[in-house]
């Protein structure tokens, strides 16, 4: 574990909110000079604090206006492994994201599809002829608000 200060703090605030963002630029929002803050980030990428940059997409504009939350229970959990499973679901291209989570499922999935019909093609060709599923939970998105993290 790495320790962090106040000025790491707001430095892992900024990037959350623009990683595009150059050190000198950065550093001169959280009073800090360029090489000064590009030591801070290299330290945090290197102790692994920072694990990457992403590009946020609006799933929406692309043509996917459905996003839907599936819990997933293995039926045959002896017989299919669980990297079998995460292997195929991750083939998936609608699948946005799969946890392994512990409780009432043992999968959470994110799925975006263009429309409800699509959603339905979707988890009847794709999601529920994988191996071992059993039951399966959807929930579908009304509205989410991203929050930055706990910092």
């Amino acid at each position: 574990m790495i320790d962090l200060d106040d000025t790491d703090r707001a430095i892992l605030r900024a990037l959350q909110r623009d990683a595009t963002q150059s050190a000198a630029a950065l550093g001169g929002r959280i009073g800090l000079s360029q090489p000064a803050t590009w030591r801070r980030i290299k330290r945090l990428r290197d102790g692994g604090v920072i694990k990457g940059r992403r590009v946020a997409l609006d799933a929406e504009k692309l043509g996917f206006g459905v996003t839907v939350f599936l819990g997933v229970k293995l039926a045959t959990k002896g017989q299919v492994s669980l990297e079998d499973f995460e292997r195929a679901v991750t083939a998936i291209p609608e699948v946005q994201l799969v946890e392994h989570v512990l409780g009432l499922y043992d999968y959470r999935l994110r799925v975006v599809a263009r429309d409800l019909a699509d959603f339905e093609r979707v988890l009847r060709r794709r999601v529920m002829t994988l191996p071992g599923v059993g039951n399966v939970e959807a929930n579908v998105l009304l509205s989410e608000e991203r929050l930055a993290g706990p910092l």
